[in-house]
């Protein structure tokens, strides 16, 4: 897809808001403690059984989608210290999710299992983006493993329940794979990830750091018929009558039967829209 560049106002986008710092510690307090009630109400949804390696490959030997992902990235005022504690924050992380099994009517809830990441249980800190920059803040860099886990979501049946978009757009592309916006990011507790199995069988949460990448796999006892192609339908960016540009995009998603190689449905995933903190670059298709 090519980008295209369009003059148009977005309900809500118009201007920034910036709200001050008591509301928001109050705001934020009031929506973790919220999150704990429904942790404690529906504690019985919540995905918690785990299979460790050994068992992985006897009782769940199909890989239903399997993706990776670099740790070190370069990122302009980024200091590489804080990659290499992210990988740190992401081997913690992983020692909380791997083998985490989801089965039929059960939900995982990211932050559920791994917790609050703090300095008591070995977190570092790490890169976070607030605001339209970044800062660092103990945990950082987890949001990576958030995307990583919602990319393979996408290739499977199971069912997105919550997730949550990034508002800004940072960064330049930087040897981007995947369409821009098809990420998840996080805070905890009332930022979450969550997933649920909407399907009859189970499915089992695989993860891993192999030379440099973050690896995870969704693995189930028996094939599913179907797989997924996930795409981008619309790309562009949008001059704001504030001055900047808005980032939008539209991700779409086809099922199709493996046997025929039918597009059995072609199903809108969601649609984009980042305040960019750098000026795009301006050239016609």
């Amino acid at each position: 897809m090519g980008f295209s560049f369009k003059k148009k106002s977005i309900p809500g986008m118009n201007r920034k808001v910036n709200r001050g710092n008591l509301r928001l510690f109050f705001g934020k307090l009031y929506f973790q403690w919220k999150r704990y009630l429904v942790w404690f109400l529906e504690k019985k949804t919540f995905a918690t059984e785990r299979v460790f390696l050994e068992e992985l490959s006897q009782n769940f030997p199909v890989s239903i989608f399997r993706h990776n992902s670099p740790i070190y990235r370069k990122l302009k005022d980024v200091p590489m210290y804080l990659q290499e504690n992210k990988k740190v924050n992401l081997e913690i992380a992983i020692s909380q999710l791997d083998g985490i099994v989801l089965n039929p009517d059960q939900v995982f809830s990211f932050w559920y299992l791994v917790g609050k990441p703090t300095k008591s249980k070995g977190y570092l800190p790490g890169m976070q983006l607030r605001n339209g920059g970044f800062v660092e803040r103990t945990g950082g860099g987890l949001c990576q493993m958030a995307n990583l886990i919602y990319w393979m979501t996408l290739h499977s049946p199971l069912e997105v329940k919550e997730r949550w978009r990034h508002s800004f757009d940072i960064f330049p592309d930087s040897e981007r794979t995947l369409p821009f916006g098809s990420g998840a990011t996080l805070s905890y507790n009332y930022i979450d990830l969550q997933i649920k199995n909407t399907t009859k069988q189970p499915f089992v949460l695989h993860l891993w750091i192999e030379e440099g990448f973050l690896k995870g796999e969704w693995r189930s006892d028996v094939e599913i018929p179907f797989l997924y192609q996930v795409y981008e339908s619309y790309h562009g960016f949008h001059a704001e009558p504030w001055g900047g540009y808005t980032r939008r995009n539209t991700i779409r998603r086809k099922k199709i039967l493996k046997s025929t190689k039918e597009i059995l449905e072609d199903q809108l995933v969601t649609e984009n829209v980042a305040w960019m903190m750098y000026e795009p670059l301006l050239e016609s298709r």
